[in-house]
């Protein structure tokens, strides 16, 4: 999933009370009518550097989508700090969007709710069929045993993003591979009130991310195969210790990192503040901000040693945005209508190019568009070395806790206090007794 999400059922407190524009409650037809209603509702998930980018590329599309079927999308971009709370709190009141995006990662989480409409064969027919989509993607759209709750749209992956003029005054000839290249590496570059790399230590859930993926690089899954929250493991804590201290013990990210939030360590490094970031497909994001494309490269992210791949090697969680449909639309065939549309090979082709992703629907992946040097880098890893977050009903839940741990960990390290094994396992155990008992 990308541009990260927050919040979960039981971890948080939720607020029953909405706008206006949330409470739309899906469309509806005219008083006393039986027709199928003419509008949509549709919250989107903030792609673009900003929500006026997301709302000039999706506009135009669904006024494509309104002149080719008579419907009309009522569109709403939802930044990420409040969607999920948004949609947890439309799955209590059955007040929501007819269509929506979820981040792929809370997809089980959402399947729990029993609020989304079921992709089983039949649905899946009305779009095209589900052998159209790639086979990762599919892997994050819900737990294995069930029907999915949602389909691709978006597929991303991390990957290091680094200024190449930056590195050739500091002279480093080449991105690092593994974390102990890109310590020394950062060394290296963190001088003259620069910071070598960005991180965003108030984005729970990109904290989740980088934490997963060096869990899995030390052997830790945070769950049991049962399902029970395991995140005071040996590893566990190995893995969150070793990305908090980037800044606590190698002094390579900067202190007010540790209040960053959505976007921002994307905006320090188009603005040559810092050398290198580790994100989901940011090139349109960095053009958005005003980088061209030949000041910055792109590299896989760092494994502990040896090259990506599978397990131990994996370097990447499988990020994207899946589309959901809540169970409850007035216009079911509508809304089917539209998530064929934009599964369409025409608008994912459209859609992902404007975003810098990569198509999750095959034929359109093999458009020419989406063999450029940096998208090769993302396709590859998702191919080889990407895994899917934990597909269980409590992930939400999951990123809310380990991603606030997280947080105040690196708060931990700006203000100067020490980040130890001990102090790690502390907060992770904290974390833990806030997850459902099993």
């Amino acid at each position: 999933m990308r541009r990260i999400r927050t919040a979960a059922v039981g971890a948080v407190t939720l607020s029953l009370v909405l706008t206006a524009a949330a409470c739309g409650g899906g469309s509806t037809g005219g008083s006393g009518s039986n027709e199928q209603p003419k509008t949509l509702t549709y919250w989107a998930s903030n792609q673009g550097a900003s929500i006026e980018v997301d709302k000039k590329v999706l506009q135009p599309e669904l006024d494509k989508f309104e002149k080719e079927t008579g419907i009309k999308v009522k569109l709403e971009v939802v930044p990420w700090a409040d969607l999920l709370n948004r949609i947890l709190t439309a799955t209590t009141s059955g007040q929501g969007p007819d269509v929506l995006n979820i981040g792929n990662t809370w997809s089980a989480s959402l399947q729990s709710t029993g609020a989304l409409l079921p992709w089983d064969a039949k649905n899946f027919e009305a779009i095209g069929g589900k052998d159209r989509f790639v086979e990762s993607a599919l892997g994050s759209t819900g737990v294995q045993a069930q029907e999915p709750a949602a389909v691709p749209l978006y597929s991303m992956a991390y990957a290091l993003y680094y200024n190449k003029k930056m590195f050739q005054d500091a002279g480093v000839e080449k991105p690092p591979a593994t974390w102990d290249e890109l310590v020394a590496t950062g060394k290296k570059l963190t001088k003259d009130g620069k910071a070598a790399i960005g991180v965003e230590g108030s984005n729970l859930s990109n904290n989740i991310h980088q934490v997963f993926v060096l869990g899995k690089q030390h052997g830790a899954d945070f769950f049991t195969p049962d399902g029970k929250a395991d995140f005071t493991d040996d590893n566990a804590v190995a893995a969150v210790k070793q990305y908090v201290d980037l800044m606590a013990a190698h002094k390579i990210v900067a202190p007010g990192n540790a209040e960053y939030a959505q976007n921002q360590s994307l905006s320090d490094f188009a603005k040559d503040k810092t050398a290198m970031v580790l994100w989901q497909t940011a090139s349109a994001t960095f053009k958005a901000q005003g980088m061209n494309e030949d000041e910055w490269g792109v590299a896989p992210a760092p494994v502990l040693s040896g090259a990506p791949g599978a397990d131990k090697q994996t370097n990447s969680m499988v990020a994207g945005i899946n589309m959901a449909v809540f169970k409850n639309t007035k216009n079911l065939d509508g809304a089917l209508k539209f998530v064929k549309f934009m599964t369409s090979d025409e608008e994912q082709k459209t859609l992902n190019t404007a975003y810098g992703s990569i198509p999750p629907v095959k034929t359109a992946q093999q458009d020419p568009a989406f063999n450029t040097p940096a998208l090769a880098v993302i396709r590859d890893t998702l191919a080889t070395s990407a895994s899917a977050l934990p597909q269980v009903p409590e992930e939400s839940q999951f990123e809310t806790v380990v991603g606030t741990a997280v947080k105040e960990l690196f708060a931990d390290a700006a203000a100067g206090r020490p980040v130890t094994t001990d102090s790690v396992r502390a907060k992770l155990e904290k974390a833990q007794q806030q997850m459902p008992k099993k």
